[in-house]
């Protein structure tokens, strides 16, 4: 297990059930410190992390009153990290389909390239539900046309480690990305703010009810709230974005390149 002082493991969590001390486990088993962020939890999840936060110091719990969202809880986190002096937070979903086994490699990366936002790239195993495959194929391309180019393999994924305060000012722009929306709206607003970018590889699992597996994606509603997103970033690039973005994207080209 990995000690940094600049770099911990934010893990958003609502009502995931026991499944998030099981989380809490396998990441601190690789990588320290690890906060989980309640938000607005109503079942008794946050009960066993709570009671490990106690007697480890290297586990922080901060707990949200109302649900705002898996955005609005990390926004809450990374204001805290900041505060306490870290640079860089990896996000990783509490409900066990992220790879903890993965956190340091991702994090030696991040140190390796301290400017860019370490994304994940999926891979999927035979359980993956076939409509939220082929779903995401639509969604990275249309991220792809969001950004003008390569640069996001998934935007869907949420297993990153994002720099702090460029994460913070993104967050800060928009009232949007407090929800399901999160994780693809703010990997666009980094880039057309001219983050660079590295994707790395890392397993994805869905978890059946009877392993523990949680799931708040509503099919309509959700993907409702995609179309939506999509229709407001390619709008904004259209009228007023494409030349900010394009100037965005030729300076970081410009500068220290991922591998």
């Amino acid at each position: 297990m990995t000690s940094s002082a600049t770099h911990l493991v934010l893990i958003p969590s609502y009502n995931t059930g026991a499944r998030l001390a099981s989380t809490v486990d396998e990441a601190l088993a690789q990588w320290s410190p690890v906060w989980v962020v309640i938000d607005g939890s109503t079942d008794d999840s946050a009960a066993p992390v709570e009671a490990l936060a106690a007697r480890d110091p290297r586990v922080r719990v901060i707990r949200r009153e109302t649900n705002g969202g898996k955005g609005a809880a990390v926004a809450t986190g990374v204001e805290a990290a900041l505060a306490a002096g870290f640079t860089h937070v990896l996000t990783m979903d509490s409900d066990g389909q992220h790879p903890a086994g993965h956190i340091p490699s991702f994090m030696a990366s991040s140190l390796a390239y301290p400017a860019a936002l370490v994304l994940g790239r999926p891979v999927f195993g035979p359980e993956v539900p076939l409509e939220r495959l082929h779903g995401r194929k639509i969604s990275v391309g249309l991220a792809h046309l969001e950004i003008m180019g390569n640069g996001i393999d998934d935007p869907l994924f949420g297993f990153r480690v994002y720099p702090a305060e460029p994460l913070r000012r993104a967050l800060r722009s928009t009232r949007r990305a407090r929800g399901f929306d999160f994780d693809p709206e703010i990997a666009v607003r980094l880039v057309w703010a001219g983050v660079p970018t590295l994707n790395l590889p890392a397993p994805c699992r869905y978890l059946a009810p009877s392993e523990g597996g949680v799931s708040h994606f509503r099919y309509l509603r959700d993907n409702l709230k995609l179309v939506w997103l999509h229709t407001r970033l390619l709008s904004q690039l259209l009228l007023w974005r494409w030349l900010p973005v394009l100037r965005a994207r030729r300076a970081a080209a410009g500068g220290a390149r991922c591998p």
